[in-house]
């Protein structure tokens, strides 16, 4: 259908505001005739679109359930397709038959069949009838838009695109790379400039008779038939060719994800919605019953032409982008699992890794327990499984004491045990542990260490076992603590690390724990009262007979090797 041939209309100037809606519909005809009704019985004449690929007998009912509206009108029918000009085709014509069979529409205004109003229709004609000659289009130049995905702003106007984007991916993809190689470029017709934005937008009467009846528009058609997305771009060019009172933002109330895709209102989003204050809402889900009932909301009173605030909405959604992308802090989960060195913090919450201390102190943990305000665990990456503050086989948010399960996800499992609690967790570490995590806990900032190197020879002092067993556990041992000091010593470390040496910590074992209980939160002055450590007598010698047995002992700090007779006056 072409345009009129009459006189442009002149500025709308104090008259009353005629609203046209041009509903563009694909599917879910039922729905799209309950919002036409919206429409009509809310004063505004509306002409449909119905994609040609619907099925005659679907378009057959529409229009016999809108048959009692003398102004539902229904336009040429085009097979549309995403990304395509049939989409601008189908607009130009169902906006011409608004203009050309209703003199009086003043604004044309484009919806979807999912579009629900949110407001009176009355609302949105009051808002209009403030602002009679102003063109709500969202209109931005290519370079400067921020929102487009696929990485073709400029491009989209610069190279041909005669393949469907989602029917022939591979064709598309192939076609502008050949392009890319090839140096090739269209030429912009001569005075255009252009613009993205909204599909959905409203204009006056004036502007988009302009945009129609514009001598070069054959020019205008042929150049957008190639372009990428023409229905975000193809009005909202030529919308600044014809108006000089645009608003750039568009009446309808449209969010879009990563993808480019829109996103979808549900029941549950009723509240916020209504508190957007907006005139329309996309995309709207189908079977969202309730939101199909409560809007548009009755007119109270006289209509308001209230401004609309989807600010609230705004905020909501970039809060809702910024938890999908980050995730909650050291939350792991199948369906965002991050990334090694990507993650949103590796844990929730401090937490405390105790070394060496229930090596020296056989009642550490419940003493600790009784000091500060955290849950004292044992060693909960044990070889032979999980050692829960309480001893139980199911800890904390269900975990299991199973170390096979544990080694399943050691890191999800740490991580889920801080998440699931309220208090600090502490945890008790010694090489004789799973050693798979070391990266892990040294690399997250939430991490406190408190180290006693070489206290895990104490208990083999008192082992009893044969000396070469000791030489070689002792070996072993070793090895595993000195690779951890070297990632506790790393450039990459991130975690707070307290360490001493075994010999070092015995020579005032009451002021460390003083250290310990402040930076933990608990009462300093109660490290007075010790827990009982095992007794130390002899490891000046046992340190020398593995020194002579062929293993240099390098953690454990200076003992002499013949313990010096205490004085009268010492004891």
């Amino acid at each position: 259908m072409t345009a009129p041939e009459h006189e442009p209309p002149a500025p709308l100037r104090g008259g009353k505001v005629r609203l046209g809606i041009v509903m563009l519909c694909h599917n879910e005809l039922p729905l799209a005739a309950r919002m036409a009704e919206v429409w009509a019985a809310g004063g505004a004449v509306v002409a449909i679109h119905i994609d040609a690929k619907v099925s005659a007998m679907e378009v057959a009912t529409m229009k016999a359930d809108l048959d009692r509206f003398e102004d539902v009108v229904f336009s040429r029918r085009h097979p549309c397709e995403w990304g395509s000009f049939s989409l601008v085709r189908a607009t130009q014509d169902a906006a011409a038959l608004l203009l050309d069979r209703f003199e009086d529409v003043s604004h044309v205004m484009v919806v979807s069949g999912s579009c629900l109003p949110l407001r009176p229709v009355a609302d949105l004609i009051a808002f209009l009838s403030r602002h009679p000659n102003r063109d709500f289009i969202e209109s931005v130049t290519a370079e400067d838009v921020g929102w487009t995905v696929g990485g073709l702003n400029e491009e989209r106007f610069t190279l041909r695109f005669p393949f469907a984007y989602r029917r022939r991916r591979k064709l598309f993809d192939r076609y502008v790379e050949l392009q890319r190689r090839l140096k090739f470029k269209r030429r912009i017709p001569e005075g255009l400039v252009p613009h993205l934005g909204s599909q959905w937008w409203c204009l006056t009467r004036v502007t988009l008779h302009a945009i129609l009846a514009d001598r070069r528009r054959p020019e205008f058609d042929r150049y957008f038939n190639r372009v990428w997305i023409p229905d975000e771009s193809y009005f909202q060019t030529l919308a600044r060719l014809h108006s000089n009172r645009i608003e750039s933002r568009s009446l309808t109330l449209a969010k879009f994800d990563d993808q480019g895709k829109p996103y979808m209102f549900y029941n549950d989003h009723r509240q916020i919605l209504e508190e957007s204050r907006c005139f329309v809402a996309r995309k709207i889900w189908p079977r969202a019953t309730a939101l199909y009932t409560y809007f548009p909301r009755p007119v109270h009173g006289e209509p308001s032409a209230a401004e609309p605030q989807p600010e609230r909405l705004d905020r909501i959604i970039g809060q809702a982008v910024s938890r999908r992308r980050l995730g909650r802090p050291g939350l792991y989960m199948q369906s965002r699992f991050p990334m090694k060195d990507r993650e949103n913090g590796k844990t929730s919450a401090p937490y405390a890794v105790m070394q060496g201390f229930s090596d020296l102190f056989p009642g550490f943990e419940p003493w600790l327990a009784e000091r500060v305000d955290a849950d004292v665990h044992g060693h909960l990456l044990s070889q032979d499984g999980v050692e829960f503050s309480n001893r139980s086989r199911i800890g904390p948010g269900g975990l299991s004491d199973s170390a096979a399960l544990r080694d399943l996800d050691p890191r999800g499992f740490v991580a889920n045990l801080i998440r699931m609690s309220q208090r600090m967790q502490v945890i008790q570490y010694s090489p004789r542990d799973q050693q798979n995590l070391n990266w892990f806990m040294a690399t997250d900032p939430n991490a406190q260490f408190y180290v006693i190197t070489g206290a895990w020879a104490v208990p083999l002092l008192h082992s009893g076992m044969p000396f070469d067993d000791i030489r070689r556990i002792a070996a072993v041992l070793q090895r595993i603590e000195l690779e951890q000091m070297g990632v506790l010593n790393s450039v990459w470390l991130k975690a707070r690390t307290r360490i001493w040496d075994l010999g070092d910590f015995c020579s005032r074992p009451a002021g460390v724990l003083r250290s310990v209980l402040r930076e933990l939160g608990g009462d300093p002055d109660m490290s007075a009262n010790l827990p009982e450590m095992r007794e130390l007598a002899g490891m000046g010698r046992f340190l020398q007979r593995l020194r002579n047995a062929g293993l240099r002992p390098q953690l454990m700090g200076e003992f002499p090797v013949v313990e010096p007779v205490p004085s009268k006056e010492s004891m």
